[in-house]
Protein backbone atom coordinates (compact mmCIF):
# COMPACT_ATOMS: atom_id res chain seq x y z
CA UNK A 1 0.00 0.00 0.00
CA UNK A 2 1.41 3.34 -0.89
CA UNK A 3 2.26 5.70 1.72
CA UNK A 4 -0.72 8.80 2.22
CA UNK A 5 0.31 12.02 0.58
CA UNK A 6 -1.57 15.24 0.47
CA UNK A 7 -1.24 16.34 -2.84
CA UNK A 8 -2.37 20.02 -0.89
CA UNK A 9 0.39 20.13 1.16
CA UNK A 10 2.42 23.11 -0.34
CA UNK A 11 -0.99 25.25 -0.21
CA UNK A 12 -1.24 23.98 3.12
CA UNK A 13 2.51 25.05 4.29
CA UNK A 14 1.98 27.84 2.17
CA UNK A 15 -1.56 29.44 3.76
CA UNK A 16 0.25 28.47 6.99
CA UNK A 17 3.12 30.94 6.37
CA UNK A 18 0.45 33.79 5.35
CA UNK A 19 -1.57 33.19 8.96
CA UNK A 20 1.80 33.67 10.34
CA UNK A 21 2.73 36.66 8.71
CA UNK A 22 -1.04 37.94 9.30
CA UNK A 23 -0.26 37.69 13.04
CA UNK A 24 2.68 39.34 12.75
CA UNK A 25 0.74 42.43 11.02
CA UNK A 26 -1.87 42.41 13.36
CA UNK A 27 0.27 42.21 16.17
CA UNK A 28 2.22 45.13 15.36
CA UNK A 29 -0.97 46.92 14.17
CA UNK A 30 -2.27 46.58 17.70
CA UNK A 31 1.47 47.62 19.25
CA UNK A 32 1.08 50.73 17.01
CA UNK A 33 -2.68 51.62 17.75
CA UNK A 34 -1.73 51.21 22.47
CA UNK A 35 1.51 53.42 21.02
CA UNK A 36 -0.92 56.16 19.78
CA UNK A 37 -3.39 56.17 22.67
CA UNK A 38 -0.52 56.14 25.07
CA UNK A 39 1.18 59.47 23.31
CA UNK A 40 -2.67 60.66 23.30
CA UNK A 41 -2.70 60.16 27.28
CA UNK A 42 0.53 61.77 27.46
CA UNK A 43 -0.25 64.86 25.75
CA UNK A 44 -3.99 65.00 27.73
CA UNK A 45 -1.61 64.86 31.16
CA UNK A 46 0.40 67.45 30.00
CA UNK A 47 -2.94 69.82 28.77
CA UNK A 48 -4.41 68.88 32.56
CA UNK A 49 -0.95 70.22 34.04
CA UNK A 50 -1.13 73.10 32.13
CA UNK A 51 -3.74 74.04 33.18
CA UNK A 52 -3.75 73.16 37.14
CA UNK A 53 -0.49 76.08 36.41
CA UNK A 54 -2.33 78.02 34.90
CA UNK A 55 -5.31 77.82 37.88
CA UNK A 56 -2.07 78.24 40.47
CA UNK A 57 -0.58 81.25 39.23
CA UNK A 58 -4.28 82.75 39.05
CA UNK A 59 -4.37 81.86 42.37
CA UNK A 60 -2.10 83.38 43.76
CA UNK A 61 -3.78 86.79 43.33
CA UNK A 62 -0.58 88.65 41.41
CA UNK A 63 -1.24 89.81 38.42
CA UNK A 64 -1.12 87.88 35.13
CA UNK A 65 0.98 89.80 32.46
CA UNK A 66 -0.20 89.68 29.18
CA UNK A 67 3.18 87.81 28.16
CA UNK A 68 2.23 84.95 30.37
CA UNK A 69 -1.28 85.06 29.59
CA UNK A 70 -0.51 84.86 25.91
CA UNK A 71 1.89 81.80 26.16
CA UNK A 72 -0.35 80.17 28.29
CA UNK A 73 -2.88 80.22 25.32
CA UNK A 74 -0.33 79.64 22.60
CA UNK A 75 0.34 76.31 24.86
CA UNK A 76 -3.33 75.40 25.47
CA UNK A 77 -3.87 75.90 21.43
CA UNK A 78 -1.01 74.01 20.91
CA UNK A 79 -1.62 70.80 22.98
CA UNK A 80 -4.82 70.78 21.61
CA UNK A 81 -3.86 70.84 18.11
CA UNK A 82 -1.81 67.87 18.73
CA UNK A 83 -4.33 66.06 20.59
CA UNK A 84 -7.02 66.63 17.74
CA UNK A 85 -3.83 65.60 15.19
CA UNK A 86 -2.88 62.33 17.98
CA UNK A 87 -7.05 61.43 17.53
CA UNK A 88 -6.56 61.28 14.06
CA UNK A 89 -3.71 59.13 14.35
CA UNK A 90 -5.68 56.52 16.65
CA UNK A 91 -8.62 56.63 14.05
CA UNK A 92 -6.17 55.82 11.64
CA UNK A 93 -4.53 53.09 13.55
CA UNK A 94 -7.43 51.50 14.73
CA UNK A 95 -8.50 51.43 10.58
CA UNK A 96 -5.15 49.58 9.74
CA UNK A 97 -5.54 47.30 13.20
CA UNK A 98 -9.31 46.53 11.80
CA UNK A 99 -7.88 45.50 8.25
CA UNK A 100 -5.15 43.59 9.39
CA UNK A 101 -7.73 41.70 11.87
CA UNK A 102 -9.74 40.90 8.69
CA UNK A 103 -6.86 39.84 6.85
CA UNK A 104 -6.36 37.49 9.77
CA UNK A 105 -9.52 36.10 10.17
CA UNK A 106 -9.50 35.01 6.01
CA UNK A 107 -6.16 33.46 6.50
CA UNK A 108 -7.40 31.51 9.49
CA UNK A 109 -10.28 30.35 7.31
CA UNK A 110 -8.87 28.91 4.35
CA UNK A 111 -6.22 27.53 6.64
CA UNK A 112 -9.03 25.31 8.74
CA UNK A 113 -10.68 24.86 5.27
CA UNK A 114 -7.32 23.51 4.04
CA UNK A 115 -6.79 21.31 7.20
CA UNK A 116 -10.11 20.27 7.35
CA UNK A 117 -9.86 19.04 3.54
CA UNK A 118 -6.38 17.40 4.44
CA UNK A 119 -8.04 15.25 7.34
CA UNK A 120 -10.79 14.01 5.44
CA UNK A 121 -8.57 12.97 2.70
CA UNK A 122 -6.49 11.33 5.38
CA UNK A 123 -9.56 9.19 7.00
CA UNK A 124 -10.50 8.23 3.31
CA UNK A 125 -7.06 6.70 3.31
CA UNK A 126 -7.19 5.21 6.16
CA UNK A 127 -10.69 3.42 5.02
CA UNK A 128 -9.39 2.34 2.01
CA UNK A 129 -6.35 0.61 3.24
CA UNK A 130 -8.39 -0.96 5.49
CA UNK A 131 -10.89 -1.86 3.04
CA UNK A 132 -7.70 -3.59 1.09
CA UNK A 133 -6.52 -5.21 4.30
CA UNK A 134 -9.72 -7.13 5.06
CA UNK A 135 -9.79 -8.05 1.13
CA UNK A 136 -6.35 -9.64 1.54
CA UNK A 137 -7.72 -11.45 5.27
CA UNK A 138 -10.71 -12.46 3.11
CA UNK A 139 -8.70 -13.90 0.66
CA UNK A 140 -6.13 -16.01 3.18
CA UNK A 141 -9.27 -16.65 4.92
CA UNK A 142 -10.94 -18.45 1.81
CA UNK A 143 -7.14 -19.84 0.99
CA UNK A 144 -6.48 -21.67 4.28
CA UNK A 145 -10.93 -22.73 3.94
CA UNK A 146 -9.93 -24.24 0.49
CA UNK A 147 -6.43 -25.88 1.69
CA UNK A 148 -7.94 -27.44 4.57
CA UNK A 149 -11.19 -29.21 2.23
CA UNK A 150 -8.36 -30.77 0.07
CA UNK A 151 -6.61 -31.90 2.46
CA UNK A 152 -9.93 -33.03 3.93
CA UNK A 153 -11.10 -34.43 1.09
CA UNK A 154 -6.92 -36.28 0.58
CA UNK A 155 -7.52 -38.39 4.03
Amino acid sequence: MKKFRFQLETLLKVTRMKKEEAEVAFAEAVRRLEDARAYQRQLLEEMHQGQLDYENLSKEGTRIKIGTLMSFNRFFGWKRQQIEDQQQVILQANAERQKRLKILMEQMSALKSIEKLKEKRLAEYKAEVLQEEQKMLDEIGLQLTMRNRELEEAV
